[in-house]
């Protein structure tokens, strides 16, 4: 199944065989501490930046509704983002993770953010489209 879209990614995390909580980390494109002039510049065109994590949020499939419906919901928090990171932990005989055990994976998005490393998610911008990062140059 090709993952294009949020609803296909809900579509995929239900074709599971074990039921999955699905794990988001926030985050907001900052500009870093002495940025020179080109790093300024492609900030400003939306190209450049770093990525500062802001919220994390853990949901069963049975909570979450529609991309917008999610976005309505981090508006509550008062928090700004401009990308959400996805991830899913599987549950096991058939029993989805408890919430707790979700504080760890969250903990290990969020490091991987700081660190850059973060291929191993898949990323949505607020408008709900699938965001794929080129490789820095």
């Amino acid at each position: 199944m090709t993952i294009d879209s949020f609803t296909t990614l809900l579509d995929a995390a239900r074709a599971q065989d074990q039921p999955q909580r699905m794990l988001f980390a926030f985050a907001r494109a900052e500009l870093p501490d002495g940025a020179g002039s080109a790093e300024r510049s492609a900030f400003a065109e939306r190209r450049g930046g770093a990525l500062a994590p802001v919220m994390c949020v853990d949901k069963t499939l049975d909570e979450l509704g529609s991309f917008e419906e999610l976005v309505a919901e981090s508006r509550h928090t008062g928090a700004d983002w401009d990308i959400v990171f996805v991830s899913s932990m599987s549950g096991r005989g058939g029993q989805v993770p408890a919430s707790s055990e979700a504080e760890a994976p969250l903990n290990m998005m969020v490091t991987y953010i700081h660190t850059g490393e973060i291929g191993r998610f898949l990323a949505f911008a607020k408008d709900g489209q699938l965001v794929k990062f080129a490789p820095a140059a």
